[in-house]
């Protein structure tokens, strides 16, 4: 492929594809008197999140899932969150359960992903969702987004066997999973972790057949860090302001993406890379949810 055209890995056209499998997988799951049940809850008023939250529940709708939206206010107690994960656990119309995050100040978050029947937790966070990630067991569910990052390479006919692939960032929500997933022995990457602590960032980066930013710091990897023709795939969403937007900012990844495209075989843009398949496969992970339980 001639570096200076990337193919543009479009999230949204995926994302509608797993949709549509997950609205097939409802309607058969009707047909025997099941309606996958999704449970998102929501403290605090965090602008953000409620777009998310209304999202996850719009796209319920749309599936024919059944979903429960519960907003709870910021001054809400531990004990008290805790309780209403406890009633959606004992719930046999709930399948899967989401805590949106990050939840306010006050609430210990690592408690909370624990206190979730890991059955039920289709985000993938629980330790023991972790635990069936690491021995490569299906029956557990996988963080969203890096489960999205790998339908993208794979519905782009990436080849992910033998290459060398480099995770920028070690997060539990993106960066540790995608590493366990590119070096499972469905894809048999050779994976490097680097993070902020990396002695020679661009150097390491540098080395990637396949590069996964997921650090949170805008357009930080620049053109010189991308081997030419690599696969870059640009998990950050960030906001930049910006006083020619009428919103008053704009999204921006990791990546520097107008310097970094040429050089790439294949880059995810933002927004619309993917962004789109984190919701799709948390749809998945429901479905999945339903049909286990």
């Amino acid at each position: 492929m001639d570096p200076h055209t990337p193919k543009i890995l479009d999230g949204k056209a995926v994302a509608a594809r797993v949709l549509e499998e997950c609205r097939a997988g409802a309607a058969e799951l009707a047909a025997r008197g099941i309606t996958p049940g999704l449970a998102v809850v929501l403290v605090g008023e965090d602008p953000a999140s409620q777009v998310y939250v209304a999202s996850k529940v719009r796209t319920c709708g749309e599936l024919g899932y059944f979903s429960r939206k519960i907003v709870l206010p910021a001054a809400t107690s531990q004990a008290e969150l805790l309780e209403v994960v406890a009633s959606l656990n004992a719930d046999p119309a709930i399948h899967g359960i989401l805590v949106q995050s990050p939840p306010p100040p006050h609430i210990d978050e690592e408690a909370v992903v624990r206190a979730i029947d890991p059955r039920k937790d289709v985000d993938g966070f629980h330790p023991e969702n972790v635990a069936k990630l690491a021995l490569e067991d299906p029956t557990g569910f996988v963080p969203c987004t890096p489960a999205g990052c790998m339908v993208l390479l794979e519905s782009a006919g990436i080849v992910t066997q033998g290459a060398e692939a480099v995770v920028i960032g070690r997060s539990m929500i993106v960066g540790k999973p995608m590493a366990l997933l590119l070096v499972s022995k469905k894809a048999n990457a050779t994976v490097t972790i680097a993070h902020s602590r990396s002695r020679d960032l661009p150097a390491i980066c540098r080395r990637a057949d396949i590069l996964v930013a997921a650090v949170g710091r805008p357009e930080m990897v620049r053109a010189d860090w991308v081997k030419p023709g690599a696969v870059v795939i640009d998990v950050g969403i960030n906001r930049i302001e910006d006083s020619t937007r009428k919103s008053g900012y704009r999204l921006t990844g990791d990546v520097a993406f107008d310097e970094v495209a040429p050089l790439c075989s294949a880059i995810t843009p933002v927004p619309g890379g993917v962004g789109p398949m984190t919701i799709a496969m948390l749809m998945r992970n429901t479905l999945q949810a339903a049909r286990q339980a």
